[in-house]
């Protein structure tokens, strides 16, 4: 249960910075190299690839090399889990009419 505590926490550690949030806009239109994040955020590479190890520990955001240069996108399937811890805490997701979260 604390895995799934701290796993939550990771996820949206990942959306409470700004430039993370702006991050995530800028890979909504499809995969992104590092040097085009840099070139738009106007932050250090050091900045930018803290940032980057947060989003990709959250699993929000997968990275791939390529050459000298990281290439980052949205994770399909990180999405989706964040979504769904999303769900959790506020209880949409809740099958069982019985239980109290889920009466209205």
């Amino acid at each position: 249960m604390s895995n799934d505590y701290a796993k939550t926490a990771q996820i949206f550690k990942a959306f409470c910075d700004e430039n993370r949030i702006k991050i995530l806009a800028m890979l909504q239109s499809g995969e992104k190299c590092a040097c085009k994040l840099l070139d738009e955020l106007n932050v250090t590479q050091p900045t930018l690839s803290h940032h980057m190890k947060i989003l990709c520990d959250s699993g929000i955001v997968v990275g791939r090399k390529e050459g000298k240069w990281m290439h980052y996108s949205i994770s399909a399937e990180g999405a989706k889990v964040a979504q769904e811890c999303l769900n959790k805490l506020l209880f949409l997701d809740c099958k069982d009419e019985n239980k109290s979260c889920c009466k209205k």
